[in-house]
């Protein structure tokens, strides 16, 4: 049987989740990152490159059958930063004739005053970095109407689960839980929100890059609930036995792992925390199948990784 080749574009919890998903599928997995190193997914190849070095990103990505552009930069840089890359992966991949499947994010709609968010809801973000991501997902979507690049775009929510860190449900939260310390809320923790847990977000990846129906559109991946953050906080305490202990900040202020420059930059989307933050995936579902892992499960299982990962002193 022939076997296809996918490269996995960046080396955070999304990338090496998506890898590890397509090595099970069978496929022959290439994960690529600017130094090389880091965790390495068994049964895969890592490789070296910059991705806005259009040289070596043709050499990583010949032979592709699928390209996931899973990479990541800081809030600070997105609005110079993504653009390029973008650049890149359109030149590139587009010449490669490799599918590229791109992760995004819900900041690109903005303020919605609640209203669930569908892949119809406009592209109307008010601040620099939801700007770019809008720029961006019109831009690759023109792109395939044109036909120079062909291209699914999965829509994430609230990122959390094992690998995640940096996030409102990660390294604030999942530690303390299990120590019965003080966690952090963001916000009106009462106000209903979609979180995404990344081995859907992965699963549904591989979904986007296995299907000729995913091309040319954007789609939120699956959600499970919406949940209210205090609501997901009970479930942690019931899962690990510990007492609810709770900061909750109403304002983007410095706590834990989020310095005052990472607050600063994520003022911008701290509307995330302070109405309704619903978003639909029933035209995903409808199509595709499948739906969110249950939030008792991912939660479980994020804190048995959170455990484990404090176990071995990282």
């Amino acid at each position: 049987m022939n076997q296809e080749l996918h490269v996995v574009l960046g080396t955070g919890p999304v990338g090496l989740t998506l890898a590890e998903r397509l090595v099970a599928q069978g496929h022959l997995v290439r994960t690529v990152n600017r130094s090389g190193g880091g965790e390495q997914i068994a049964g895969s190849v890592r490789v070296a490159a910059d991705v806005t070095d259009r040289g070596k990103l043709a050499e990583v990505v010949e032979g592709a059958d699928v390209v996931y552009n899973c990479t990541h930069v800081p809030y600070q840089l997105q609005p110079q930063v993504l653009p390029v890359i973008q650049d890149a992966l359109l030149d590139v991949v587009g010449r490669s004739g490799a599918k590229l499947v791109t992760v995004e994010t819900l900041n690109q709609y903005g303020p919605t005053g609640g209203v669930p968010m569908t892949e119809r809801t406009p592209l109307a973000a008010q601040g620099p970095k939801g700007k770019t991501r809008a720029a961006i997902t019109e831009r690759y979507l023109a792109a395939h109407e044109r036909g120079d690049l062909r291209v699914a775009l999965g829509m994430a929510a609230d990122f959390f689960g094992p690998r995640v860190l940096l996030s409102s449900l990660g390294a604030t939260v999942f530690p303390a839980a299990l120590t019965g310390g003080i966690r952090l809320g963001l916000g009106d923790i009462d106000l209903p929100k979609s979180y995404t847990y990344v081995p859907d977000l992965a699963a549904g990846l591989a979904v986007l890059g296995s299907d000729e129906r995913a091309l040319g559109k954007l789609w939120h991946l699956p959600v499970a609930g919406p949940h209210t953050t205090r609501e997901i906080h009970g479930i942690i305490s019931d899962l690990t036995g510990q007492p609810t202990q709770l900061t909750v900040q109403r304002e983007p202020e410095p706590f834990g792992p989020y310095d005052e420059a990472f607050m600063a930059e994520y003022r911008e989307f701290f509307y995330w925390h302070t109405e309704p933050f619903v978003m639909d995936d029933s035209l995903y579902t409808s199509t595709f199948g499948g739906s969110a892992t249950p939030m008792r499960e991912a939660l479980a299982t994020t804190l048995d990784w959170f455990a484990h990962t404090a176990a071995k002193g990282l």
